[in-house]
């Protein structure tokens, strides 16, 4: 299940990644994104009733899209997304839900910055780690961290703009991650034409990128 995971991922380049403050704006927000053609989001555990919000999202995407719960940190946590129906978790940090998931065979994209927490939370089972904030050192940081570490695979995420997919792609990421350079203010009320235009911009980005 986590080999299928990673490569359906690495595969489609995208992972949208809602944070809202209005529970009905995010599913909405979601449903849009699917709209648009994306098959991998992620809804924070700090968006207004996540849980709900993801077991909804979940029962209204279709077969092929992935639907899953970022910031997990417990072992708790882990329990709680799996019983939505959501099939993946992505973790802030190098947290007990690592290795919880691991156990369980659920995916986990584990938040890490250093080589050192990198190498541990793959250690721990992670499937992919999430290079997190990846503004500190942009594209340049993530291609000297790739050199002793060319078999894990990076998701890039944390101010990646449209201008930035193509630099992250080129030094190895697998996918990147989009938070409010995609989402903006969706998710809290704001404009679902807006997030339309920028997630077609988005795909535009990313399409040379696929099969690649």
């Amino acid at each position: 299940m986590t080999q299928s995971f990673l490569d359906g991922l690495a595969a489609d380049r995208l992972l949208a990644i809602i944070r809202g403050q209005n529970a009905e704006a995010s599913v909405a927000s979601a449903l849009t994104l699917i709209d648009e053609g994306f098959r991998y989001l992620e809804v924070s555990l700090n968006t207004e009733n996540a849980l709900d919000v993801i077991a909804r999202v979940v029962r209204e995407a279709p077969a092929d899209v992935h639907i899953g719960a970022g910031t997990v940190l417990t072992v708790d946590d882990v329990r709680r997304v799996r019983d939505t129906g959501a099939s993946f978790a992505v973790t802030p940090a190098v947290a007990a839900s690592v290795a919880e998931s691991a156990r369980l065979g659920f995916p986990v994209i584990a938040g890490a910055l250093t080589p050192t927490e990198s190498v541990s939370a793959m250690l721990q089972g992670a499937t992919a780690i999430k290079l997190f904030p990846a503004s500190i050192g942009g594209p340049s940081y993530l291609k000297a961290l790739r050199d002793p570490l060319p078999d894990v695979p990076f998701v890039a995420v944390g101010g990646v703009d449209v201008a930035a997919v193509e630099e992250y792609f080129t030094v190895g990421a697998i996918a990147v991650g989009l938070g409010s350079p995609l989402l903006g203010d969706a998710p809290s009320g704001g404009d679902l034409g807006a997030l339309r235009e920028r997630a077609r911009e988005f795909q535009a980005a990313a399409a040379p990128w696929r099969g690649r």
